[in-house]
């Protein structure tokens, strides 16, 4: 993947997405470009897609019209084939550069903060445990939050706990970071 170079290159481009469940369509020929630094809310009622939205836009969810581009890259799908899955190890590639902070966050309970953002280091980045403390920490100063380390999410506001899930999205060092109803 070739990162996008100035400021004012398209990092993501959706082009007629269209998203069914069943009979129920939820999404319909959605168009979408957001540029390198450039922050993009999607606004809407409950129900109206912005989570689906999101999730094609890593694939976590597979959409059946349309395409998603990062960095011009076509994400989920093998290029040049009829809607033709990418294997498992290239789609994980994929979403490496896409980081995510979940509307309940998806802390573990039983890990400290700390932890749960060292966690995704060690197991999606394959760092070694000792740096992946380090980065953590890291990422948990930038939120503000390295003297709640030592926490456990149960003893976390709301509040803290989003900033945790964020200090693990940035540590992965995503090209983008998408946030699904950032209101705590």
């Amino acid at each position: 993947m070739t990162p996008a170079s100035a400021s004012h290159e398209t990092i993501i481009t959706v082009r007629n997405l269209g998203k069914r469940y069943g009979d129920f369509q939820a999404l319909t020929g959605v168009n979408l470009d957001v540029r390198t630094s450039e922050v993009t809310c999607l606004i809407g009622p409950s129900g109206s897609g912005k989570s689906t939205l999101l999730r094609c836009l890593n694939f976590l969810e597979s959409y059946e019209d349309g395409e998603v581009r990062l960095d011009g890259e076509l994400i989920g799908w093998q290029e040049g084939t009829p809607r033709r899955p990418l294997p498992a190890r290239r789609l994980r590639d994929q979403r490496r550069h896409i980081g995510m902070v979940f509307q309940q966050f998806n802390l573990w309970p039983h890990m400290t903060a700390e932890g749960n953002v060292a966690e995704a280091l060690v197991q999606v980045r394959g760092m070694a445990k000792a740096e992946a403390r380090e980065r953590a920490m890291a990422a948990l100063e930038t939120v503000n939050l390295a003297d709640k380390a030592a926490n456990y999410p149960s003893a976390l506001s709301g509040g803290q706990q989003q900033r945790v899930a964020i200090a693990r999205a940035i540590a992965m060092e995503p090209r983008v970071v998408l946030f699904d109803e950032p209101t705590s």
